[in-house]
């Protein structure tokens, strides 16, 4: 604009007289020389065209990097905050992650330690040369190392009042065994451990002045501590075992049955007492005790024993085909009155049964079964015994039975047999018909059971089991 002005005036128009020109000059003079100083005024140190806004704000900026630098060579004080709340003077330094509020009441700023800096402010304390806050009224760092000193050295540091006052109450309220001991002999009470109580009580078993109530309430105590692993064992040291596996030569049936439920319960799992019972003899007093006349209480504790003896110990079932021992569980099952006994010997041939598959199974997969286990479980010919004694047939007709939980175990053994008994199966008229009460019977009590809400109910599975038999029967 000032350029095209400039022109204009230099370039003089037509017609113009002198004077005129004269008087144009000298207001072209004062116009240039109030541009030049126009300019000088607003002219930038560094550059003649920065923007006023942009060098404002680095003035702003500088101002505020003096400030930083003066606050930080100030030495500020350093509040050192507590689990309790304490007001903050202005002019105090926070620690970082202390808890800070504002109190509405007295408008005044609290700060106080979070519960979960505790422990890292004892070890900040401890490396600025602080007391920890264990107990700070009473341990130093000092005296922190002076007692481990001692404690290296071998001597007791002395206990403080308290600990004595709480070892004095103990032992005020605990006694030592040793005076316990004097006690209970000067009133005639004597502290027995299990093996002197077994001992004790097989010899009072084993006495023959004892009366039958005597020797019966002996063999009801020595059952109770021969269920413990390791005091069935020690029942073998002294030869205890041997003792009770007499007893089944008892003539008296209370005798026999009470021999027997020590037995069974020493038997339970328990190899090392099970390999000594085969050894001594006891397998064939069981089996001479169900194939007598005997009292059915008498037999229920028998086979108990036998069970016990016989599962997880594949030489003893070996032992207990050779013996017979099929024959003798075939005439107890078909003795009239005997139903409680055949269902419990139907889950016992159930369950060896499985037994001998998932061993050949899981040694065909994890190869982890020993070998000599293995074969001993190979030499264990139970399913083609079960097929010539007739087993087929007899678990077939216990389905008449009229217990629900008795038909469920019946029914898993006529599953576990069908592969060794199909053909028996399919020539036996009377299972299919069985079978077909059974699931209309099943059918409605399963739907009762879902009315109920019960998506998985009991008798669901019953009725599963019984249509699997239909399917592989048709």
């Amino acid at each position: 604009m000032v350029r095209s002005l400039f022109l204009s005036l230099t370039v003089p128009p037509q017609g113009l007289s002198p004077s005129r020109m004269a008087l144009l000059g000298m207001l072209l003079g004062l116009l240039m020389a109030s541009c030049f100083t126009f300019c000088l005024s607003h002219q930038n140190p560094e550059f003649a065209l920065t923007s006023p806004e942009k060098s404002s704000t680095k003035e702003a900026e500088r101002k505020e990097t003096t400030a930083e630098e003066e606050l930080d060579s100030e030495v500020l004080e350093v509040f050192h905050p507590t689990h309790e709340w304490q007001a903050l003077r202005p002019g105090q330094a926070v620690p970082v992650g202390s808890h800070v509020r504002l109190n509405l009441q007295t408008g005044t700023r609290e700060v106080k330690l979070q519960e979960e800096d505790k422990f890292q402010s004892n070890l900040k304390a401890l490396k600025k040369g602080k007391r920890l806050d264990i107990n700070a009224n009473t341990y130093t760092s000092q005296d922190l190392k002076s007692a481990l000193a001692k404690f290296k050295e071998g001597t007791e540091v002395e206990s403080s009042k308290e600990d004595k006052a709480r070892q004095a109450k103990i032992k005020r309220l605990f006694r030592p065994i040793e005076e316990l001991k004097k006690d209970f002999e000067e009133l005639n009470v004597v502290i027995e451990t299990d093996m002197q109580i077994m001992v004790r009580l097989i010899n009072k078993f084993n006495s023959s002045s004892s009366s039958l109530e005597e020797k019966i309430a002996a063999l009801f105590d020595l059952e109770y501590y021969v269920h413990q692993m390791d005091n069935a064992q020690d029942l073998l040291s002294f030869g205890g075992l041997q003792v009770v596996i007499n007893g089944l030569n008892s003539t008296e049936p209370l005798v026999k049955e009470y021999a027997a439920f020590v037995l069974g319960a020493a038997f339970s799992s328990n190899p090392k007492v099970q390999v000594e019972a085969i050894e001594g003899g006891a397998l064939q007093k069981l089996l001479v005790i169900l194939a007598t006349e005997q009292p059915l209480t008498a037999k229920k504790k028998v086979l108990f024993a036998l069970c016990s003896l016989l599962r997880h110990f594949p030489y003893a079932q070996q032992q207990f085909l050779k013996l017979g021992g099929l024959q003798v569980l075939r005439s107890l099952v078909q003795a009239k009155g005997t139903e409680v006994l055949a269902v419990r010997v139907v889950t016992l041939l159930y369950d060896l049964v499985t037994e001998k598959m998932f061993a050949e199974e899981e040694a065909e997969l994890t190869q982890e079964t020993p070998p000599e286990k293995l074969q001993q479980y190979r030499q264990v010919h139970l399913l083609p015994g079960l097929r010539e004694q007739g087993w087929c047939e007899i678990t077939a007709h216990l389905l008449a039975l009229p217990e629900h939980d008795a038909r469920e175990k019946v029914l898993q053994t006529l599953g576990a047999l069908l592969a060794t008994c199909r053909d028996r199966y399919h020539q036996d008229p009377q299972l299919s018909r069985t079978l077909v009460s059974l699931q209309a019977e099943y059918q409605a009590l399963a739907t009762l059971e879902l009315q109920d809400g019960e998506d998985e109910g009991y008798f669901r599975e019953l009725l599963g089991s019984i249509n699997s038999l239909l399917k592989e029967l048709r």
